[in-house]
């Protein structure tokens, strides 16, 4: 295994979109589940439809800086492929509040997930940086509109985000080194 020195951003970077694809991809995931149960006509599933597009723009774009850059994706991918669609289908079946809950609670993780990697990027990598704003941006969006369409109003809520959010962290873990 390489090691990095302080200072070496290589790793950590490379590290960085690693999870962020894996990330895009999984929401990518997560909305086909919802889409598979809901249906695609209802005022909702629009919504949904429009998120899971910016989410597929997300993700092509951080495919596009895997192979630019040489990174190796995540040996996971076909774990978070099943486990994204479920877990969209399995709240989308509970109802379209836990659907939103579902959102509301990975939009959390991944505006935090964000911050940190802008903290840590600094003005070192000013593409990446660019991106990473921009994509947060949207994911906030998808977070509030969430909220506006009931998340909080879903059965369980307090259990059923902080279940969720506990995942998207043990993802975004494993998915650095695996």
């Amino acid at each position: 295994m390489k090691r990095w020195r302080p200072g070496d951003r290589r790793e950590p970077v490379s590290q960085m979109i690693r999870v962020d694809q894996a990330g895009e991809f999984g929401a990518t995931r997560i909305y086909a589940g919802q889409l598979a149960v809901m249906g695609d006509r209802t005022p909702l599933a629009r919504e949904i439809v429009g998120m899971a597009k910016q989410e597929e723009r997300h993700r092509a774009w951080f495919d596009g800086m895997i192979a630019e850059r040489g990174v190796r994706p995540t040996l996971l991918q076909p774990f978070w492929s099943v486990a994204g669609f479920a877990l969209g289908a399995v709240t989308a079946a509970i109802g379209p509040e836990a659907a939103m809950a579902c959102t509301a609670a990975v939009e959390t993780e991944i505006d935090k997930h964000y911050d940190q990697q802008l903290v840590e990027l600094r003005d070192e990598e000013p593409e990446l940086s660019a991106a990473v704003l921009e994509f947060q941006a949207e994911e906030l969006e998808h977070k509030e509109a969430a909220l506006a369409h009931g998340a909080e109003q879903a059965i369980g809520y307090p259990v059923l985000s902080a279940v969720i959010r506990l995942g998207c962290r043990v993802a975004i873990a494993a998915s650095k080194r695996i």
